[in-house]
């Protein structure tokens, strides 16, 4: 039987007549409707509107074999693993007793103190849960914290449910085999950024060693690659240094003592999940093409298979209206998901905001639950796989990182290229925000849609509310690279609009009838609401002298004229001089039209952020 009989057979060079004629009524001019509908990524990687059997890049393998493109493994599901950074045994519980099947402790200064880990894990079974510890500068503290406590319940040195069942082992976690307890070779990651730089020092070898040879279970290293991306990296070069901070990593362990086997199984990779669902599942399918290539060159490519746990961008999240938060990580989850990582973190929506409260987290984890559960997702493996698109945008994005990591090698390793790597992440962050200001690319909530009325959400302070930290370009706690929020300038603007007595106010007026000037003035009202500003409408009506009174009442000193090309032909200039005379500081136009007495355009791909800028200038508000 075949499933497309009774259609016709369409060709390419089919699509390129019917888009091109499209395109030609559109009033669309280009060199071919592929040219015309494609864009390119920041990583110059273009993302086409047709994909068809001539664009697979290769055969992918299969899952659990080299190159590991499908997946490190041939199991399906993963570890819905929940981050803490406070203190509090009974959400540490009540996470394990709802669908959380391993933790990440952030322990340290401003964290989880390093004598209350016993407390904090006094109920947990520790040879069910798996233990991650991200105590920075205190790892090795921490470390001989949680041997001390494994040994104290009765686990003894070179077992390996130490934080985590056996390898290979479901059973120990009363999971079934191929299911969500699959500890996939590896149970708790000792985490580090370890020293002063990418490269470990001798407590972070030392500790490798320890766990190479008395705790098969455990991984000593975690290579994160969140500061990167949290400093506005794009995807490859997120790839790229998490790449050069790995093979770092494996010349510091392999010149203690290890070897190169066993320095792979020491590793970790912690990567960024965005809502960009098919850039995720690129991302994560070309890591491990491109960690499998590294473990070749190395010589042990059958230790190749990088081990991935994907948490849920930061730089995504907003503090305004945080509950499309929620849309943001489902999306991003079901990326990781499908992409094929081990461990998924899900952040809850109101960390942005400070410290998650009981719902948040609940909603955190039932995320996950629900799309492993009622979706089946951990039923599939690598279930993008064999997409055109997809197989192509990894092949393309696995090639651009590697170009990077190239680059970076050649410049002497991920400490010695600090200033290249910090400069290209900022000439990225540049880019994108630009994107943003534009509204290229749009927030949901905060430079589109914004709610100026809605309540705001609190939450209380303390700890890192938020997964990853600051790092230097080579990788270091603390160093060069910032961490960035994509809402933040809008948000910023909200918040000193916010703070004044009253609401700022800007004036539309609305020419002709509401069928000449809705979309105009809805489209300028979500701009300025954008930056918290309220507006105040004319309503219909032409007369100048009407709109201009309208105006004064209203007690602004900044207007908007919003109507549609003819009726501005009509009457702009002629209201723009009669807001002018009723004092009127500056006049905007909704539209592209040039006039008398209007001082500049709104329109669609204008720069939001600085109308909003200036308009905070004209009304007096400090900025």
């Amino acid at each position: 039987m075949e499933l497309a009989a009774g259609f016709a057979s369409i060709s390419r060079d089919d699509w390129r007549a019917l888009a091109a004629e499209v395109l030609r009524k559109s009033g669309v001019e280009a060199g071919s409707p592929e040219e015309a509908l494609s864009r390119r990524t920041y990583d110059g990687v273009t993302v086409a509107p047709l994909y068809d059997a001539d664009d697979l890049p290769g055969d992918p393998g299969s899952p659990g074999a080299a190159p590991y493109v499908r997946g490190a493994r041939a199991v399906a599901g993963w570890d819905v693993r929940q981050r803490h950074a406070v203190a509090d045994p009974e959400a540490v519980l009540a996470d394990l007793e709802n669908g959380v099947t391993s933790l990440w402790l952030v322990v340290g200064d401003g964290a989880i103190p390093v004598g209350e880990l016993g407390a904090v894990l006094k109920d947990v079974y520790l040879d069910l849960a798996p233990i991650v510890l991200q105590a920075g500068e205190r790892t090795r503290e921490a470390a001989e914290a949680l041997f001390s406590l494994a040994a104290a319940r009765g686990a003894a040195p070179g077992d390996p449910a130490v934080g985590g069942a056996a390898p290979g082992d479901p059973a120990a976690r009363g999971a079934a085999p191929g299911g969500r307890g699959d500890p996939a070779g590896g149970g708790s990651v000792l985490s580090g950024n370890l020293g002063a730089s990418a490269v470990l020092g001798a407590d972070g070898v030392e500790l490798a060693l320890r766990c190479a040879a008395d705790h098969p279970g455990l991984r000593a290293v975690t290579v994160d690659a969140t500061p990167y991306h949290d400093a506005g990296g794009s995807d490859a070069e997120e790839l790229a240094c998490s790449i050069a901070r790995g093979v770092a990593e494996l010349r510091a362990l392999t010149g203690g003592g290890l070897s190169v086997a066993q320095a792979l199984g020491q590793l970790e990779f912690r990567y960024a999940a965005t809502a960009d669902q098919f850039a995720t599942i690129a991302k994560l399918r070309a890591a491990r093409r491109l960690w499998a290539r590294v473990a070749e060159v190395c010589g042990a490519p059958e230790a190749g298979g990088q081990r991935q746990h994907a948490v849920t961008s930061s730089a995504m999240m907003t503090s305004r209206d945080p509950w499309v938060n929620m849309l943001r990580t489902t999306v991003a989850c079901f990326a990781a998901g499908v992409g094929g990582a081990e461990a998924v973190t899900v952040q809850p929506f109101d960390a942005c905001l400070g410290l998650p409260d009981t719902f948040s987290r609940r909603i955190a984890r039932n995320t996950q639950s629900l799309l492993l559960e009622e979706s089946g997702l951990g039923r599939v493996i690598d279930p993008a796989g064999g997409s055109w698109y997809v197989e192509r945008r990894t092949a393309d994005l696995a090639e651009a990182a590697w170009a990077f990591f190239q680059e970076i090698e050649a410049a002497g390793g991920i400490v010695a290229a600090a200033g290249p790597v910090s400069e290209r992440i900022a000439a990225t962050r540049a880019r994108r925000d630009d994107d943003i200001a534009h509204r290229r690319l749009p927030i949901t909530g905060v430079s589109e849609y914004p709610d100026v009325g809605e309540k705001p959400v609190r939450r209380r302070e303390g700890g890192p509310s938020q997964a990853g930290g600051t790092a230097g370009a080579d990788g270091s706690p603390g160093g060069e690279l910032p961490k960035v929020r994509y809402a933040e300038p809008f948000e910023r603007l909200r918040d000193l609009a916010d703070a004044r007595p009253e609401r700022p106010t800007v004036f539309l007026a609305t020419i002709g009838p509401l069928a000449d000037h809705t979309a105009r003035a809805t489209f300028a009202a979500n701009l300025f609401q954008a930056g918290g500003l309220a507006t105040e409408t004319a309503g219909p009506g032409t007369d100048p002298e009407q709109i201009a009174t309208a105006f004064a009442v209203s007690g602004a000193t900044v207007a908007c004229l919003c109507s549609s090309d003819k009726l501005y032909a009509q009457h702009a200039t002629a209201v723009a001089t009669a807001l002018r005379r009723a004092g009127a500081r500056k006049v905007w136009l909704a539209g592209k039209g040039r006039y008398e007495g209007v001082d500049g355009n709104l329109h669609a791909g204008c720069d939001a952020l600085a109308v909003l800028r200036e308009t905070f200038d004209d009304l007096e508000v400090t900025r």
